[in-house]
This record gives C-alpha cells, structure tokens and sequence, in this order.
C-alpha cells in the first residue's frame, strides 16, 4: 500500500526517532509499504519519519543511480541491485574528505542543493530478521544512507546548508509546507496548513 509522504515543515522530521524492537507491530507489512510507497515516488531512500511514523527505521534501493552514464562502471556495479532495509541503525564512523553532491528529497519536492558529506562510512543495524550487522560503505550509497540516517535523527539536507542558501529557498520551503506544490505522489502536509 503507497502511504502519504509527510512535507517538509511537519514537526515528525525535526524528531529524533526511537529504536525499535521485533515486536513492533506489522513491521514486516511496514517495510513492505514503504518500499511500494518509496518506487511509487521515485526515490533511492525512505525513512519512516517520512510516512510520519519516529522510529529508527529507513531503507534504501540505489538501483536508479546504476543507470547515471556519468559515473565509472564501478561504482555503477556497485550501486545495481543495492537494495537494504536499516533497523535501528547507528553511523560509527564518518571518513575522508568531504564532498558535494546535489540532494533532493521526498519529503521536500523540487528543491535540490548540494551538500557535503565524508565520502565513507561505517554502519551498525539490525536488519528485518534483526540481526545485527556492522558493514562499511563509500560513494554514493553511503551519501543515501547517510541521507536517510539524518531523516531518523530529526536532520533534513536542508540544515546542512548555508545561511545564504537557505534564505535563497525559504519561499519554495513554506510554500511546500503549505501545500502549494504539483506533485506525483501522495503527500501529507503540516496541520497548520489544514487549519488555514
């Protein structure tokens, strides 16, 4: 089932999410909605504070980014058929130098900058089975993860930018969180703007 991703502006994002125990209800249902909810909308990553839910949970497909011709076949092969499930995840490590990559996301349509972030990382998570595992990664997956990883930590891409850039959106931003956006998929915005 597609669920309604929550807009920028709803106070769920700004959450720090909680961890999560096998006993959570219906997760298997949940991961399987998000999933649906994530390819209905295009996207590379979903965490569930997306779908208005503050648990530690995102999952991530980089499939989509295999087909970039700019990129080298290896990092290409690297990025065809990555498709993971992050439960209670927690970024050990941050390396490298950091660099710039244009970022969009689902919870804020049509707003892309770049942001800059270390180039590896090293994660522990739990995966659907819960079982723990602690797994390195570089590039462009672990630019989404890490992407993910703030939405479970109440951090969008957005915080990451400068004072000048985010004058330059803020009209694009309140306008999304007041719903005057054309989208393609189901979206729910902030109470305020029902109320007005």
């Amino acid at each position: 089932m597609i669920l309604p991703i929550v807009a920028y502006g709803d106070a769920v994002l700004k959450k720090k999410a909680k961890e999560i125990t096998k006993d959570y209800p219906k997760l298997d249902e949940l991961i399987e909605n998000m999933y649906e909810t994530m390819y209905g909308a295009y996207g590379v990553g979903l965490a569930a504070p997306q779908i208005g839910l503050p648990i530690r949970l995102f999952l991530v497909d980089t499939d989509p980014f295999s087909e970039d011709e700019d990129l080298s076949d290896e990092e290409r092969s690297k990025l065809k058929g990555f498709k993971q499930t992050f439960i209670n995840a927690k970024i050990i490590e941050e390396e490298g130098d950091e660099w710039a990559f244009n970022e969009g996301c689902l919870s804020i349509p049509d707003v892309r900058e770049d942001v800059f972030r270390k180039p590896n990382i090293k994660v522990q998570y739990q995966d659907e089975d819960f079982n723990t595992h602690v797994e390195e990664y570089d590039g462009l997956i672990a630019r989404v993860i890490q992407h993910e990883y703030d939405h479970i930590e109440g951090v969008l891409f957005t915080d990451k930018l400068s004072s000048f850039k985010k004058r330059l959106i803020k009209g694009k931003l309140t306008n999304i969180s007041k719903g005057k956006i054309k989208i393609d998929y189901k979206m729910r915005f902030p109470a305020m703007s029902r109320k007005r």
